[in-house]
């Protein structure tokens, strides 16, 4: 069985750090991070970030994605310009679902917080019901 960039990417991060604690670093959940180790398809980007979490540099291994991510670098006009074919492809938009759920879930709990709620909502409960028997037939 030959082994995939997230299987190369784990067995390096396991000798470096363990997984709660990069994730903490990456700010992501530690199921991203196993699924990214599980399915392989790592982006470079991800990678990268990775890399720099655990003072790694993944040219070695992934020689061929580094140099074709130079090459494109240099061949795009701006900032923000991807491959066509990676903009195409149904990991590509997986990869963006999952950092904008990451992104989101995160703004939840930074909400959820109690000093994070806005002050000039103030919400008080109304005053408890008395029940009275009086309109009750025996």
């Amino acid at each position: 069985m030959t082994s995939n960039k997230g299987d190369v990417i784990e067995r390096i991060v396991r000798t470096k750090i363990g997984i709660s604690e990069l994730s903490r670093i990456l700010h992501v959940s530690r199921t991203s991070i196993y699924n990214w180790f599980e399915n392989g398809h790592v982006n470079l980007e991800t990678i990268c970030k990775i890399g720099q979490a655990i003072n790694h540099d993944f040219a070695n291994e992934f020689p061929e994605e580094f140099a074709s991510a130079k090459h494109h670098t240099s061949m795009d006009v701006g900032p923000g310009k991807t491959d066509q074919n990676e903009d195409c492809s149904v990991q590509y938009w997986m990869n963006k679902y999952i950092t904008l759920l990451e992104k989101y879930t995160e703004l939840l709990s930074e909400y959820a917080k109690p000093e994070a709620k806005n002050s000039f909502i103030n919400i008080q409960a109304p005053p408890p019901v008395r029940h009275t028997h009086e309109g009750i037939y025996h």
